[in-house]
């Protein structure tokens, strides 16, 4: 994916990319230290913060003839999820993502978020406009439609 990478010229945007950057101070990534967060726009215009949260756990190898299988990754929730699941838990079905702003601490090129979150982003709607923020303040425009093309929906089962 090319980023064309921009500077805000508005106070709406620079308010979201703040929020954004303070939900990643608050990250709690002990262990990778790679802390993400997140705002999210409802079309209400209430803004929601989140930010990622790892957990230690201990989970063992288990092995099945020759393969295999890792079991071994900690439980994690990513800053996308926490803003979705924040404006959800405030008010079920009434605050309707218009966009999510992400940034983690990499400033050579902004982070996407994850599949499972791309995934979880479209049980709200295809036309979500996503912002990937750097540190620094700039940022891309894209849509979780170009994130995640000919995706499974709502719609798909009729529920739209």
């Amino acid at each position: 994916m090319k980023f064309d990478m921009e500077y805000s010229d508005n106070e709406e945007t620079t308010r979201l990319i703040d929020a954004a950057l303070d939900a990643r101070n608050n990250s709690h990534s002990p262990y990778s230290n790679f802390r993400v967060g997140a705002a999210l726009l409802t079309v209400e215009g209430k803004v929601f913060k989140g930010c990622n949260i790892e957990s230690c756990s201990f989970c063992k190898l288990q092995a099945s003839r020759s393969i295999t299988l890792r079991l071994d990754e900690p439980p994690t929730i990513c800053a996308e999820r926490v803003a979705i699941a924040s404006a959800v838990s405030d008010s079920a079905n009434t605050h309707y993502p218009k966009s999510l702003h992400v940034c983690s601490d990499v400033n050579e090129t902004p982070i996407t978020p994850c599949g499972v979150c791309r995934q979880f982003m479209r049980e709200f709607g295809k036309d979500l406009q996503v912002w990937l923020v750097c540190p620094d303040k700039r940022f891309c425009r894209t849509t979780l439609e170009e994130l995640l093309p000919g995706s499974f929906g709502p719609d798909s089962l009729g529920k739209a």
